[in-house]
């Protein structure tokens, strides 16, 4: 039996061929930090080694998928530009992770999902969220760019025109919305969630599983290929405005309490 250890941040258990990845933060809305990041490129691999996996749950402890980025580590990469190369680089891994896995993954969106777990949920292969919850991509509003996955997952989900409202402007959107629009699955009632979930992870891990990973495959080439024309310049979008004053602006005002005060430089 493949056991998945050395994992904190993440809570990972196997249950028949249902795999439940867990952001385990639930004191930060699951926010993610430099832990975090580094398991979350770790266990794709781990699990594609486990040759009994049919299927992945992607959640958040308690009442959150993940809140994003954790504010005391972008306040810390301001000075560390070392970490945050390798945070770039880190994300990247990723979701290319979640892509490469043979598995279909499911995200089980039980609470707000921004940032960054917006980007990990909209990768998923099927992304069932809690109607009530909020799903953004708020970068801009910490003066960075949306270049960890958000600026490529959005249009190809819903469009250009209306990816380009939701991501230069940062605004979030329900579950229930997002549903209607194309950006998620499906959206459901708190109380109705786990059911429709469990429903669709035991269909697909009962399923022809040599049939469902080669589907999942090929309907991601296209994105595959996207991501890998892509995703560099993206990453050095963002690490260009990483660099500028009204990212640092953007984080001190937000570490006191207060509205940032941009100046576009």
């Amino acid at each position: 039996m493949h056991v998945y250890e050395g994992y904190e941040t993440l809570k990972v258990a196997r249950e028949g061929g249902i795999v439940t990845v867990t952001f385990n933060r639930p004191d930060v809305k699951n926010a993610t930090n430099a832990q975090m990041h580094q398991e979350l490129v770790r266990i794709w691999p781990d699990i594609a080694a486990d040759r009994e996996a049919r299927v992945v749950i992607l959640t958040g402890a308690g009442d959150a998928f993940s809140a994003g980025g954790d504010i005391e580590g972008m306040k810390r990469s301001l000075d560390d530009q070392v970490r945050w190369i390798d945070s770039m680089i880190e994300a990247r891994e990723i979701l290319r992770g979640v892509m490469d896995l043979d598995c279909p993954v499911i995200a089980k969106v039980n609470g707000h999902a921004i940032g960054l777990g917006a980007t990990l949920a909209l990768f998923c292969d099927i992304v069932i969220a809690r109607d009530t919850a909020k799903i953004a991509d708020p970068h801009v509003k910490v003066g960075l760019v949306a270049g960890d996955g958000g600026s490529l997952i959005w249009p190809q989900l819903i469009g250009y025109a209306r990816a380009k409202r939701y991501l230069l402007l940062g605004e979030a959107i329900t579950g229930k919305e997002a549903a209607e629009i194309g950006l998620v699955t499906e959206a459901l009632p708190a109380d109705q969630l786990d059911a429709r979930v469990d429903a669709i992870a035991s269909q697909l891990a009962a399923g022809a599983a040599v049939a469902i990973r080669l589907t999942k495959r090929a309907i991601n080439m296209d994105l595959r290929q996207r991501f890998d024309t892509m995703i560099e310049a993206h990453l050095g979008y963002e690490t260009m405005s990483h660099l500028s004053e009204d990212h640092r602006e953007a984080v001190m005002a937000f570490a006191e309490k207060r509205d940032p005060k941009f100046t576009g430089r």
